[in-house]
């Protein structure tokens, strides 16, 4: 018979921000989720762009999953504080950009956008149309991507599918990334060439992607002294953040056509009408399967924390997954200081509790623990956790089904 926990049947309360996809919702069920935009009291909040910066976060907030990749739309530092994960959906999105990429590289390379102005502006009525085309046709020549050098600046999965690609399209590509993971490095083409820095990626292309988040150390990455590098005429593409590019140093290298295009995801009161500009309204992830990719990534990673306490993908929370064993479990999210397992293990001992299984591990100044125990954890005990210095967080997730089956 299942022993009473005052958890069970608990439902929890998910908090939406933005239009989420109807498939990532159905992955939380509704016999435990409420999940909507008016939830007074959440457990966790689902977003998209919406700036929670500019909101207060209840404190009953466990967690925080953002349908997509870029997390500066939220307070990670403060989250961090309190001891709140937030996940994200890397690489869920990534052949939406790829794809965009791709179309960039094409628009830039063919003078796609002023043969389509300058179409538009033909005269209907005209009874010669078509020699009008012909003669206005020789003002758009381009050329062709096959045998030009892409360089690509972050080789996370969009970089890869973005390299992949355009090799297939005949392209040379150069890469730099000096973060690459294990992940990253399997899945990057063998014909890709490593460059040594952004600014030999910058000298060496005919086309320059940038993939990379926006940080303090990536904050203007490309910036006047190193526009000055690139080939006359090269093409930047900045499908990434708007803050990785200086737009001023852009627009001086246009006008000085040291470059020959923008191709960027971000417009902006400043560069919207210069005529090699081509700027997109952020339709980066802007696709039906992007969208449902990451609702349905993010949406399965919170219910994963919420009812287990496993953390996959997390910005801010080193990556912990355990199976259970036991229907007792402990997450505890703590600074990352000396003693705190010692301390954790000295008061499950002291209660009497017989540790079944227990991973820990770190991320920085952020440290997490899942303990399972053998037999039920009282409130005291609880309590006892809560109350030693440097941690930020406690939470009992007794598993239902596990204490049906005793």
């Amino acid at each position: 018979m299942a022993e009473p926990t005052g958890l069970q049947g608990r439902r929890f309360g998910i908090l939406v921000l933005n239009q989420i996809s109807a498939n990532g919702l159905r992955r939380l069920p509704v016999e435990r989720y409420t999940v909507g935009k008016d939830v007074a009291r959440p457990d966790a909040v689902l977003v998209r762009s919406a700036d929670m910066f500019a909101m207060t976060v209840p404190d009953s907030v466990q967690a925080i999953a953002r349908a997509g990749a870029g997390t500066n739309n939220i307070p990670v530092q403060a989250m961090s504080a309190r001891g709140v994960p937030v996940f994200n959906a890397p690489g869920a999105n990534a052949n939406a950009v790829k794809e965009l990429v791709l179309t960039g590289m094409l628009l830039a390379a063919r003078n796609v956008a002023p043969a389509l102005r300058f179409v538009a502006g033909l005269d209907a009525g005209l009874p010669d149309m078509d020699k009008a085309v012909e003669e206005g046709k020789k003002n758009f020549a381009g050329f062709e991507l096959a045998g030009h050098t892409l360089g690509i600046v972050g080789l996370g999965k969009v970089g890869c599918l973005v390299a992949d690609a355009a090799i297939k399209l005949g392209m040379q590509v150069l890469g730099f990334d000096p973060d690459i993971t294990v992940d990253a490095a399997w899945s990057l083409p063998a014909q890709v060439k490593k460059a040594a820095s952004v600014a030999d990626v910058l000298k060496n292309a005919h086309f320059v992607t940038l993939h990379v988040p926006l940080v303090d150390a990536t904050r203007d990455l490309v910036h006047a002294d190193n526009l000055k590098l690139m080939r006359p005429g090269a093409v930047l593409l900045n499908f990434a953040r708007e803050g990785v590019v200086s737009e001023s140093a852009v627009l001086a290298a246009l006008d000085a056509k040291q470059l020959g295009g923008y191709v960027c995801d971000f417009p902006s009161a400043a560069i919207n009408r210069h005529e090699r500009v081509i700027a997109l309204p952020h339709l980066g992830a802007s696709t039906r399967e992007a969208e449902e990719n990451c609702a349905i990534m993010v949406a399965d990673q919170l219910r994963d924390y919420l009812e287990h306490g496993n953390v996959v993908n997390a910005v801010n929370f080193p990556a912990v997954a355990m199976a259970r064993e036991s229907a007792y479990r402990v997450a505890i999210a703590n600074a990352n200081v000396p003693n705190m397992l010692g301390q954790i293990s000295t008061a499950m001992a002291q209660a009497g509790l017989n540790i079944h299984n227990m991973v820990n591990k770190s991320r920085g100044d952020m440290a997490y623990t899942l303990v399972d125990v053998d037999s039920p954890v009282s409130g005291a005990v609880l309590d006892h956790l809560r109350a030693i210095d440097g941690v930020l967080g406690v939470r009992y997730l007794p598993d239902e089904a596990l204490l049906t089956l005793r």
